[in-house]
């Protein structure tokens, strides 16, 4: 098997991140993200330290999260595993809005959870909503049928909220989403799962290369149950393991494994209390692509690339185009 253990190695398969990549990330919730959390009906997050990381959900009428500039706060009943908050931990989430492809994430530190968790903001930008177009997220309808045994549930399920953890106790929450089969795979006491283009941080390998523990959430669409699952996750880019996720003639670049799998199946409160099925209708007032010029407005990097990329992106109607055709053209 081809070992993928180095973040040389990680490189030599998926390429470097684009030298802009990191611009569209900010150190605070500006206006854009708070309105983006007002609209938030649910919200998955990663929690845990430089030992390992767990995952919970979060959810409830929209705007069930709130904050400020510094602050995030989320109510600790609107957690379905609330014991996971605990002052000093890393935090990462994703936050998602009916009817819009693109995600949220905020990443930082449990400041305090006095009935409230509120964390520390470090990091807030808007992700690429690939995940979600190959998931068929928003057009599944209410299904209650979802199965209870762990295997059938996997080999269903159609989005993935992947939890990674470095060294040093940040945490990143990375959504995935493919066609039932495509997305992961069991495989005797293992699982499998693909990498597919995204935003190209590669956040979740990076961690993986150095603290392999990882925790997820997979779901499949119109169902209120969640299977859970963590294990420790190596990456690959040996053919045989990379050939069962081919999709048309795109072969995914690696993949990785779990091991030491435990995986849970359980009903999620807070995905009943989000209602996210039938999708309501996307927020008129709220706009991605506005929302990813204006991030890279705000961020604090001053260099001429940083000048470059801002005056490029404000051009009406450019950033816009340029997600669509990338959606349109690499989506796998």
């Amino acid at each position: 098997m081809t070992a993928i253990d180095s973040i040389a190695a990680l490189e030599a398969v998926v390429g470097k991140p684009p030298p802009a990549i990191d611009l569209k990330v900010i150190d605070h919730l500006d206006a854009t993200a708070l309105r983006w959390l007002a609209a938030s009906p649910l919200m998955f997050a990663g929690i845990g330290d430089e030992a390992g990381i767990g995952i919970t959900l979060a959810g409830g009428a929209r705007g069930f999260a709130s904050g400020d500039a510094a602050t995030l706060s989320i109510p600790l009943e609107l957690f379905d595993d609330p014991a996971l908050l605990r002052p000093g931990a890393g935090f990462g989430s994703l936050f998602l809005l009916p009817g819009i492809g693109e995600t949220l994430r905020v990443n930082g530190r449990v400041e305090s959870t006095d009935g409230v968790a509120r964390i520390a903001v470090e990091e807030c930008y808007v992700h690429c909503a690939k995940a979600l177009i190959r998931s068929d997220f928003w057009k599944a309808a209410p299904d209650e049928g979802a199965p209870a045994d762990p295997d059938a549930f996997v080999a269903a399920s159609r989005f993935m909220a992947l939890a990674t953890i470095d060294p040093k106790g940040a945490a990143d929450l990375s959504p995935k989403g493919d066609p039932a089969g495509l997305m992961v795979r069991k495989d005797g006491d293992a699982l499998w799962f693909p990498d597919r283009p995204g935003n190209r941080r590669t956040d979740s390998f990076r961690n993986i290369i150095a603290q392999p523990r990882v925790a997820a959430a997979l779901l499949i669409p119109g169902a209120c149950s969640v299977a859970t699952f963590t294990g420790s996750a190596a990456l690959t880019s040996d053919e045989a393991a990379r050939a069962p996720f081919t999709v048309g003639d795109k072969r995914p670049l690696l993949t990785a494994r779990v091991d030491d799998l435990a995986i849970r199946v359980a009903p999620s409160a807070a995905l009943r209390r989000a209602a996210l099925w039938p999708a309501a209708a996307a927020p008129a007032d709220i706009s991605p692509a506005k929302m990813f010029a204006e991030h890279l407005r705000l961020n604090k990097t001053k260099g001429i690339g940083a000048r470059i990329a801002s005056a490029v992106v404000s051009i009406p109607g450019f950033m816009q185009k340029g997600l669509d055709k990338d959606y349109k053209d690499n989506l796998y």
